[in-house]
């Protein structure tokens, strides 16, 4: 029997890289799984390879018109939840001086307001003890140059983790936050393919990795369903670090 038998989880950002691999990890692990994206092609390849036990909506987090469709089907098929892993999120970055407004409200949106609403939307049908787990991010701990904007919404997704914890007490749902560190993704690289001299900069970031080298997504998905299932019972309001030491040296 796998960790999440009989559990019913909802993936946001489900497309590719971590959110695919977690969704998959879940449903490896005995869970039901909804999973969003904005791009539908990605979205409906993801469910093909993953093949059973999964329903895609398409759909973007930052638009509450898309939550709303979404949890109406949420409820109209399986009438509850007991996981929500909100995963959804954008990278964009720039430096103080040079960001613009649109860069700051797109990420801001998507990120922030984005999981916001989909936790505070998911409540109603989210079971008494269930699990929330949101994608914060090392750089909410960490002062990288260009990333002030985003390493913002990642230090918000990790606060929310703390006061969700006490909202939620009196039904006993564990809210913890998951900090990956430089993962191996499709994201990543097209960002690293767009950058000037690319393989210098996979060299450099993978030299200042204790570990030595770039995570997995199979590696946070792991991660992942440990704080969705029992074996993190007791762990709550929590940050996860997944990062090779990074963030921790």
């Amino acid at each position: 029997m796998g960790k999440l038998e009989g559990k019913i989880a909802l993936v946001t950002g489900g497309s590719t890289g971590i959110g695919l691999a977690t969704a998959k990890e879940f449903v490896s692990e005995g869970a039901y799984v909804f999973m969003t994206g904005r791009r539908e092609s990605e979205l409906n390849a993801a469910v093909k390879e993953i093949g059973s036990n999964v329903t895609a909506v398409q759909g973007d987090v930052s638009k509450l018109d898309d939550l709303d469709r979404l949890f109406a089907q949420i409820k109209q098929e399986k009438e509850k939840l007991d996981i929500v892993f909100a995963n959804a999120g954008i990278a964009k970055y720039a430096p103080l001086g040079q960001t613009s407004e649109e860069l700051f409200d797109s990420i801001f949106d998507i990120n922030v307001k984005g999981t916001f609403f989909t936790v505070q939307k998911a409540l109603p049908l989210l079971s008494d003890g269930g699990a929330i787990i949101v994608t914060s991010s090392v750089v909410g701990s960490k002062g990288l140059s260009s990333n002030s904007v985003y390493s913002a919404t990642k230090a918000a997704l990790r606060s929310f983790a703390r006061t969700w914890t006490t909202d939620l007490k009196a039904r006993r749902i564990r809210v913890n936050a998951v900090s990956p560190g430089t993962i191996d993704t499709p994201g990543l690289n097209d960002l690293l393919a767009s950058a000037e001299a690319g393989q210098e900069r996979v060299k450099m970031i993978s030299n200042a990795v204790p570990l030595g080298r770039f995570g997995r997504p199979e590696e946070i998905a792991k991660a992942v369903v440990f704080l969705a299932s029992d074996d993190s019972s007791y762990v709550a309001g929590a940050e996860l670090f997944v990062d090779g030491g990074f963030a921790q040296v």
